[in-house]
C-alpha cells in the first residue's frame, strides 16, 4: 500500500538570513535549506495514517513495539520506511549506553530536573515565535501549557531511564510518537501558516531548538542552581541525546558535530541568527509556562514555598541560563537581590553534588535514588516538591561551619 505524499509549498523568505550571510561560514550556508525542511519520513506516515486509518495505525503501533521483521503483514510503505529508519542504529551508538540510560540526567534530583530542565527547555522553544504559536493556539492557553509540562516531563523521564531507548522500550516508542506529533502539527499548521511567519512550522530548525533545550539550555539552568557537570559528562550527555535526535528525525548535519556545550552554543548562535525574534506570543507563552509550573508546584502536598516565590525562583533560573538580553526579550523580570534564593540554593546543591559524585559508588547510588523518586506517581505532575527555604538556610549554615553539608 502506498500513499501519494505531496510536500507543501513553503515560504523562502527567512528573517535573519542577512545576518547569517555576513558571517560567511559554510555551516551558516548549509543552515539555509533547513529553514524549509520538514521530516519527509514522518510527514509521509501522517499522510498514510489519514488515508488508511486504523489499519495503518495498528501496523505502526505493532511495529514500534515488536519491530518491522516481526509483523505478520507488510505495513504501508511509509510506515515500513519509518520503522526501518528508526530500527537502523547508527554505528556510533554504544549498546551499553542505551542499557545504562542517560547517566548524566539521571544524576540530577527529580525536583531540579523538572524545575530547571523541563521548564528551561520549553521556554527556550517559546523563544521562537513558531514554537510559541504551537503552545498557545487555543483560547485557553493555561490548561494547554499545564498539560504540555506534564507530557514533556513524562517523555523526558522515559527517554533517560535505563533501557528506555532500546527498541520497543517506553522512551523509544514515546520519542517516535513525539516525532509523529510534530509531523501532525506541521501538516495542520501549513493550511493557515502564511501569516508573515518565515520558514516551515515545526521544521528541522524548530526541532533542533527543542533538542538544544534538553541539552545545553537544561544544563545551563541546572548550573544556575549549583548542579554542574564535568567535560566528560558533557560528552556522555550529547552522545546519548544524539541518538534521541536520530529517533526524532533531526537532520544529522545539525547534531553530528555537537559533542559538548561549546559546540552546542555555536549551533544555538546559528539557529538564533535565522529565527525571528521573540514576539508577544513568545512572551505570553513564557509567562504561562512559568505560571503553570509555579502553580502546580505550590499546590503539591508538602510544598513550602508559595506560588509567588516559586515564580521568582524560576525567573532567576531562566535569567541566569538564558542571559539578560534573551530574558528581557521574553519578558522575564529580574529578581530583587533581597528575595533571590538562588545563591543559597546553588551553594547547597554544589556541596551535595560534590559528595554524590565523589566516587562511582556514590554516583550510582544518586542515580538509583533519582530513579526511585521519579516513579509513576511523580511523573503525573511537573514537580513533586520544592526545597523549603528553612532547609536551605539550615544546610547553608552547616556548610559554612564545617565545609560539609548539614545532615
Amino acid at each position: 500500500m502506498t500513499a501519494n505524499h505531496t510536500p507543501h509549498a513553503t515560504r523562502e523568505l527567512v528573517i535573519g538570513m542577512e545576518t547569517v550571510g555576513r558571517r560567511h561560514t559554510m555551516k551558516a550556508d548549509r543552515m539555509a535549506p533547513l529553514l524549509t525542511a520538514g521530516d519527509p519520513l514522518a510527514d509521509a506516515v501522517i499522510a498514510e495514517l489519514d488515508l488508511y486509518g486504523p489499519e495503518a495505525r495498528r501496523a505502526l503501533d505493532a511495529g514500534l513495539r515488536k519491530g518491522l521483521a516481526r509483523l505478520d503483514e507488510r505495513p504501508p510503505e511509509a510506515v515500513a520506511a519509518l520503522l526501518k529508519q528508526v530500527e537502523t542504529t547508527p554505528d556510533w551508538v554504544d549498546p551499553l549506553m542505551l542499557h545504562r540510560g542517560d547517566v548524566v540526567s539521571l544524576s540530577v534530583p527529580p525536583l531540579w530536573f523538572g524545575l530547571c530542565s523541563i521548564t528551561g527547555a520549553l521556554v527556550h522553544a517559546c523563544a521562537s515565535p513558531a514554537g510559541a504559536r504551537q503552545l498557545i493556539r487555543t483560547d485557553r492557553p493555561t490548561p494547554t501549557i499545564s498539560r504540555r509540562l506534564v507530557e514533556t516531563g513524562v517523555w523526558a523521564r522515559q527517554t533517560i531511564r535505563p533501557g528506555g531507548l532500546l527498541r520497543g522500550g517506553p522512551g523509544y516508542v514515546a520519542t517516535v510518537e513525539v516525532r509523529l506529533r510534530h509531523a501532525r502539527l506541521r501538516a495542520a499548521s501549513l493550511t493557515d501558516w502564511d501569516m508573515g511567519a518565515p520558514g516551515l512550522p515545526i521544521g528541522q530548525l524548530d526541532m533542533a531548538r527543542t533538542w538544544l533545550g534538553f541539552t545545553l539550555i537544561a544544563f545551563e539552568a541546572l548550573a544556575a542552581v549549583g548542579i554542574d557537570i564535568t567535560g566528560e559528562e558533557e560528552h556522555h550527555l550529547y552522545r546519548y541525546w544524539s541518538y534521541i535526535a536520530h529517533l526524532l528525525g533531526l537532520d544529522e548535519s545539525l547534531y553530528k558535530d555537537v559533542a559538548d556545550h561549546a559546540d552546542a552554543r555555536r549551533l544555538k548562535d546559528l539557529l538564533d541568527a535565522v529565527t525571528a525574534a521573540p514576539d508577544d506570543g513568545s512572551r505570553a507563552a513564557t509567562a504561562a509556562l512559568v505560571g503553570a509550573q509555579a502553580h502546580a508546584t505550590a499546590h503539591v502536598p508538602g510544598a513550602i514555598l508559595p506560588e509567588e516565590q516559586l515564580r521568582d525562583l524560576l525567573h532567576g533560573v531562566l535569567r541566569r541560563s538564558l542571559g539578560d538580553l534573551a530574558a528581557d526579550r521574553l519578558g522575564i523580570p529580574g529578581v530583587p537581590a533581597t528575595t533571590d534564593l538562588i545563591p543559597l540554593i546553588s551553594t547547597v546543591n554544589r556541596q551535595a553534588r560534590y559528595w554524590q559524585t565523589f566516587s562511582p559508588a556514590s554516583a550510582q547510588a544518586a542515580r538509583r535514588q533519582a530513579l526511585e523518586e521519579s516513579g509513576p506517581e511523580q511523573e503525573a505532575k511537573p514537580v513533586a516538591v520544592v526545597l523549603p527555604l528553612s532547609a536551605v538556610l539550615q544546610r547553608t549554615a552547616g556548610i559554612r561551619h564545617s565545609g560539609i553539608p548539614a545532615a
